[in-house]
């Protein structure tokens, strides 16, 4: 699949036209990852107007994110960036053919100090 075609896939699967940010920041700015990661909010979205799919899929960022939808928040031009990196993460995950986790490793996960959303953005972040 080429970058063209990865790039009309991305905005299949979230659902986000990328042609509506205006590069503004403001989700970046909201992002409590934001300085753990290589790629910021804004910038998937540019990466994916731009086709420049391949270097964002190689990046360590697509996991990084919270899934914690404060850039969805903070979207003056309703982007939802968080959408972008999901469908970023699920294209990867398809790609290498496998789930980071499954159903059956939760309950050995569980710690009464970990709140559900954490549960919750896992299964976001690593199922199909």
């Amino acid at each position: 699949m080429n970058n063209l075609d990865m790039a009309r896939e991305l905005e299949l699967l979230s659902g986000v036209n990328p042609r509506k940010c205006m590069r503004c920041g403001k989700c970046s700015g909201t992002c409590p990852a934001y300085d753990s990661m290589e790629y910021h909010p804004h910038q998937f979205v540019n990466m994916v107007e731009t086709g420049n799919i391949e270097k964002l899929l190689a990046s360590k960022s697509i996991f990084t994110c919270l899934s914690c939808f404060a850039c969805v928040e903070r979207c003056p031009r309703g982007v939802e960036p968080a959408n972008v990196i999901e469908a970023v993460r699920l294209i990867k995950i398809r790609q290498q053919n496998e789930n980071h986790l499954h159903a059956e490793q939760i309950p050995a996960l569980l710690d009464e100090d970990l709140p559900q959303q954490a549960i919750v953005s896992a299964f976001r972040k690593y199922k199909k």
